[in-house]
Parts: structure tokens; C-alpha cells; sequence
């Protein structure tokens, strides 16, 4: 492969595509699917694009809000919350909670999902999602680039204290992983999946 071969750009100065590659490329991956509580008692649940697990023992998940939404200020001040997982039967309802609506407003419910309880944490759990894990806030991380300034986006990583699994993801003992993915909803190009196409997705 040569230079001719190779779209290149810094991104300080942008990509020069039609979408920026970022995501697109840096996939697949699940959608931070993360349902919180503030200290009042008010739910929240919304898709995150940047979400990964970062380590085995503790394990511990983590996902970046691109300013400070409500997402982080109801795991700030409670220290627990939910990841669910996203899959494309469940699209539509993903992308509804994706709406910017105000903090007191419930998205289970603007969603029409269900809001189980967790064992562990006192945050709802997605019941109509085949894969939870219940979480203990143990950083929260506001991002700086390579000159040291400080960027609006916050990195909250949480230890797994509590797992939910759909039996049918399980056989003989081993967690189905290219069932999960056939069935997960992966960001492409910053967007959420819809069957009928993809919605920008701002979180």
C-alpha cells in the first residue's frame, strides 16, 4: 500500500469525509446503554457510543458523555447505575430514550420499556434487555487532550458487581458472543441503529 493509497488527515483539522470515521472505525463495539437514578429518586436511561470494558479482575466498564448530561450528574451523586445491552429488536425504543428531554422526565416510560429491579445497585435494570450489569461507580474522569486542557467529556468507569443474562445467550455453559452481536445494536459512523435507517446520535 502506498500514500496515494491512503485517505490521510489530522484531526485538528478535519477528516475531509462525508462522515467523520472515528466511530466507524473503532468498531464494532456495544452501546452504552446506561440507566441511572439522581439522588431524588428520578430515572434516567440513554445510549452512549463510547462504551468498552477496560478490565478482568474487578471487572470493570466504562462509557464517555460528551459534556456533563445527566447520565454522569445522577452517577455522581448516587455512585451506582446499570449498563443494558442494545439489541436491534429493542432499536426503536433505544433510539427513543436517545431524546433530549428534561431531567425529571422518565425516558422508561417515553420508551415503553420496563423498569426491573437491580439486586445490587437501586438503579431499574432494561427487563426487556437479554444482558445487564449492575455497577459501582469507581472513577469519573473529565478528558484532557495531548496539551493538558481540559475537554468537556467525562469518562465514568464502574466495577461490575452483579451480571443478568438471558439463558437463551448461554450454551453449554458458554455465553453465545456472535449471538450477542448478531443482535446488538453497534454505532455506526456516531449513530444509533435503526432498522429503517440511522439517527445521529449526540450522547
Amino acid at each position: 500500500m502506498t500514500e496515494k493509497d491512503l485517505h490521510y488527515y489530522e484531526p485538528a483539522s478535519g477528516h475531509g469525509l462525508k462522515h467523520d470515521p472515528f466511530n466507524a472505525i473503532i468498531a464494532p463495539r456495544p452501546i452504552g446503554w446506561i440507566s441511572s437514578r439522581d439522588a431524588k429518586g428520578n430515572l434516567n436511561l440513554a445510549p452512549y457510543s463510547f462504551f468498552n470494558g477496560f478490565n478482568y479482575h474487578p471487572p470493570i466498564i466504562g462509557f464517555s458523555s460528551t459534556s456533563w448530561k445527566d447520565s454522569v450528574a445522577n452517577i455522581h451523586e448516587t455512585g451506582e447505575f446499570v449498563w443494558n445491552l442494545a439489541t436491534m429488536d429493542l432499536a426503536q425504543q433505544m433510539n427513543a430514550t436517545a431524546a433530549h428531554v428534561a431531567h425529571d422526565v422518565n425516558e422508561f416510560k417515553i420508551s415503553g420499556l420496563t423498569a426491573a429491579p437491580s439486586r445490587r445497585v437501586n438503579v431499574p435494570r432494561v427487563a426487556e434487555s437479554p444482558v445487564s450489569f449492575e455497577c459501582k461507580v469507581s472513577q469519573i474522569i473529565q478528558l484532557q487532550g495531548a496539551d493538558g486542557q481540559k475537554v468537556q467529556a467525562w469518562l465514568t468507569l464502574g466495577e461490575v458487581v452483579a451480571v443478568h443474562i438471558d439463558k437463551a445467550m448461554i450454551k453449554d455453559g458458554v455465553y453465545q458472543t456472535a449471538l450477542g452481536r448478531a443482535r446488538s445494536s453497534a454505532p455506526a459512523a456516531g449513530a444509533t441503529i435503526l432498522k429503517s435507517g440511522l439517527r445521529p446520535c449526540s450522547r
